[in-house]
């Protein structure tokens, strides 16, 4: 049979067993993130208004879908079990059906006969009459014991401490080991569990109000260190976004900390020139050229992405300054343009494990071998920084991930190759200068990292960098 007529079988299959309409678009997007790569966080909206949800509805989308991924690689062990065979061995589209039938069984209030019908209905929208018997059996399977007797199960089945984190917690046990180096690092080994519990929660929608250009809502609540952010008690973000083209926007406490922490501190001298080395899609760049626009300096944003420059150009279309921007490779500025920029943020290119809250698809696709990688071009980029920077001149290494290969080892690998030309700066107390409240910080205090599960942000580290010398004006 021709690839158009599965398709139009497919399509009839499923208006005859009428899946509801939020857990058709959960199955949707989780099927594109396993075929295609695709993003849930920016997949998700686009299927939600698609398929014209209402709000309860759109809701339960959202909740099915990331729960779904971020658990996914537990419910994969609860499905092995309750199949008697391995996923691998189980046709793709059901495994999808029989995860997003897991978590409602085993982490959502939905009742169980409502998961096992729906599921089943899925089951038969995508595959055989014998999948979805197959689908049938293994869901009622895993409805026959609670929540509590199949994390004893899957537990029983780990070899060691690690195995067991990565298992309950849903994190491959790579990510679980680099992130008890990093809390170790800190001399905070303990917080290990907590963080990864972190990770599966649902994280909020966090907003700036650009310095100079805009002013929270009266009626949303100030973020706890960032002097810009806040949160609203509801409503549609991308709507308040709009209505104010951009002066309100969407960003993690993070990621405004780690960008004030390049334009806060110390006095801006009037005339000063800063890059955005690596800006896609955009959001410090228009943290920072409002930042600009109030201290008198000007901003160049770098993006050798066309798409994600597009995306910077948007972003800095909210911000009333002409700022340039390049689509070059950062890893050659520092040779075509040297000494010419006063402060330069570097938010590198990185393996993005502080942010899984809101990418939980992430964690199943990055592998050591991306970190090996990435840490080379890390490196570059961070050597090409420092080439372009004045001397005077200030530089915030920044990555949304706390991996010491990432952090830590690439800022001494480039104090130790540079030990003549730059020197570390106490990122802590700069941070803690402008903050609004005092952050829980630990370990180096050149280096700030910050944790979900101790600061509500996303996993950032910050480290500030200045070039001896003094800069001419």
């Amino acid at each position: 049979m021709s690839p158009d007529h599965h398709r139009r079988s497919r399509e009839g299959a499923r208006q005859q067993t009428r899946v509801q309409p939020a857990r058709q678009v959960a199955f949707d997007v989780i099927s594109a993130v396993r075929e295609s790569d695709a993003y849930a966080n920016l997949l998700l909206p686009t299927r939600i208004s698609r398929a014209g949800l209402s709000p309860a509805d759109a809701g339960l989308a959202t909740e099915l879908t990331y729960g779904t991924l971020r658990m996914q690689g537990y419910y994969d062990k609860v499905i092995a079990r309750a199949a008697g065979r391995p996923v691998e061995r189980i046709d793709a589209p059901i495994l999808d059906v029989l995860r997003l039938g897991a978590h409602q069984l085993l982490s959502t209030r939905v009742a169980p006969h409502a998961a096992v019908n729906e599921s089943v209905a899925l089951a038969r929208s995508v595959g055989s009459q014998s999948a979805t018997g197959f689908t049938n059996g293994v869901l009622r399977e895993i409805g026959r014991h609670s929540p509590e007797e199949w994390r004893m199960r899957i537990l029983s089945d780990a070899k060691n401490e690690n195995e067991e984190l990565a298992s309950v917690t849903s994190h491959p046990a790579w990510i679980v080991r680099a992130f008890r180096r990093a809390l170790e690092a800190e001399g905070r080994g303990d917080e290990l569990q907590r963080l990864l519990e972190a990770d599966n929660e649902a994280p909020r929608v966090n907003m700036i109000a650009l310095p100079g250009l805009a002013e929270a809502p009266e009626e949303s609540t100030p973020d706890r260190y960032s002097p810009l952010g806040f949160t609203t008690a509801g409503g549609d973000p991308l709507r308040l976004m709009d209505a104010t083209n951009g002066r309100l926007r969407v960003q993690d406490e993070g990621s405004q900390l780690a960008a004030l922490a390049l334009s806060r501190a110390r006095p801006v001298q009037q005339g000063e020139r800063w890059l955005d080395l690596c800006a896609g899609p955009g959001g410090k760049a228009a943290l920072l050229a409002a930042e600009a626009i109030e201290r008198g300096a000007t901003l160049v944003a770098n993006e050798l992405v066309p798409a994600r420059a597009d995306l910077v150009r948007r972003a800095l279309s909210a911000v009333p300054a002409e700022v340039d921007v390049w689509e070059r490779d950062g890893t050659t500025i520092g040779a075509s343009d040297p000494e010419s920029f006063d402060r330069i943020l570097l938010d590198a290119p990185c393996t993005g494990l502080g942010a899984l809250r809101r990418r939980p698809e992430a964690r199943w696709r990055k592998t050591p071998r991306d970190v090996a990688e990435l840490t080379e071009l890390q490196a570059r980029l961070l050597d090409s920084a420092i080439d372009a920077l004045k001397p005077g001149g200030l530089l915030a290494y920044v990555t949304c991930s706390p991996h010491i290969a990432e952090t830590r080892a690439i800022v001494a690998g480039a104090l130790e190759r540079h030990r003549d030309a730059i020197e570390p700066v106490e990122t802590t107390s700069v941070v803690q200068s402008f903050a609004a409240d005092r952050l829980d910080l630990a370990g180096d205090p050149n280096q700030v990292q910050l944790w979900p599960h101790r600061h509500n942000t996303d996993a950032m580290f910050i480290a500030l960098l200045a070039k001896n010398g003094s800069a001419e004006k």
